[in-house]
């Protein structure tokens, strides 16, 4: 028997379980190691080059970080399984997984780090008792509220409506299908999973607005990456409801952030503001965002190569502006 994946993780990070629940879809072998945060990098970190977690060992021992990366690279080890899918369905799948990994994650961080019986819990578990380092996560935790925008009160309001919203189309979809995308789990499935695994069912504040769902907390509590293997997503050309609905959330705020972040790296900025929510913003001008939407761009190329017209289907949602195309 081959040896199996070792997924390196934190039960409170958002991408760490998202990560543990498409491994569940895919229905690969793995062990999960618990690693500390905030701490001097184990040795899995320093070989996969990052500070980040997860770390997903491989059986042939790469250690790969960046969750969609290693979705694709599982794509084509589980076939059958595949977190992305092939052609418009998987470009769909790849731009809603966009907007919910670079976006979502600062109403995340907002829930956790600015109400006080959220972070009063989490900073000590995080650190394992060490109180010297729970003051430190808890202070990287309000810098990285900053960073993200979510500092103004305006700002946490409107973060924290739409991730109602979110929620909304999500209780609306799991009353028709199995999953967010359709009779079979995707990335959007694995990212929605790790967002309220690791923060909103966790954290006190969150949780009070999650249980006012409860399809999305059975669907989160009873298995939903326990998947058969069997069903197929809705079609790019007939999608879900909840996607639909992403995409009309997309190019609200994301789309203006990831055009103010590409212009201030483009100009060398490390700070830039942007309209978000009728309210300007400013952020920490940050290389990764526009690195993922990078990722979709090339996914885009790739596909018009093969003969979809993945352009004309960015242009048909308004999205031309996100991806610069």
């Amino acid at each position: 028997m081959s040896k199996p994946y070792t997924c390196y993780g934190h039960p409170f990070s958002y991408f760490s379980m998202k990560l543990e629940a498409a491994l569940n879809f895919y229905g690969l072998p793995f062990d999960k190691v618990e690693i500390m945060l905030a701490t001097e990098l184990e040795p899995i970190r320093k070989r996969a080059g990052t500070h980040m977690i997860p770390v997903l060992e491989t059986p042939e021992g790469w250690a790969l970080w960046d969750t969609t990366p290693i979705m694709f690279l599982l794509d084509g080890r589980a076939p059958m399984r595949p977190m992305f899918g092939a052609g418009l369905n998987g470009l769909l799948v790849h731009v809603i997984e966009n907007f919910l990994d670079e976006w979502l994650g600062r109403t995340m961080v907002h829930y956790r780090w600015h109400y006080p019986e959220s972070a009063d819990v989490a900073a000590p578990e995080m650190a394992s008792g060490n109180e010297q380092l729970a003051k430190g996560i808890a202070a990287w935790g309000l810098k990285a509220c900053r960073a993200t925008g979510v500092e103004p009160p305006h700002q946490q309001e409107m973060a924290e409506a739409e991730y109602g919203r979110i929620l909304t189309a999500a209780e609306a979809q799991l009353a028709k299908t199995p999953y967010l995308m359709g009779d079979a789990p995707c990335a959007v499935d694995a990212v929605i999973l790790g967002g309220l695994r690791a923060h909103t069912m966790r954290d006190a504040a969150p949780a009070r607005l999650v249980a006012g769902f409860p399809r999305v907390v059975e669907w989160a509590n009873s298995g939903a990456d326990i998947w058969n293997g069997t069903g197929a997503l809705a079609t790019s050309d007939s999608p879900t409801d909840f996607a639909v609905a992403m995409l009309a959330e997309m190019k609200t705020a994301f789309t203006p952030f990831i055009s103010g972040n590409r212009a201030a790296l483009t100009a060398g900025e490390k700070l830039f503001s942007a309209d978000i929510f009728d309210e300007q913003v400013t952020y920490l001008a940050r290389p990764y965002p526009e690195a993922a939407c990078q990722m979709v761009v090339d996914h885009i190329r790739r596909l018009e190569t093969e003969g979809h017209a993945a352009k004309a289907f960015i242009a048909g949602h308004g999205l031309q502006r996100l991806y610069n195309i």
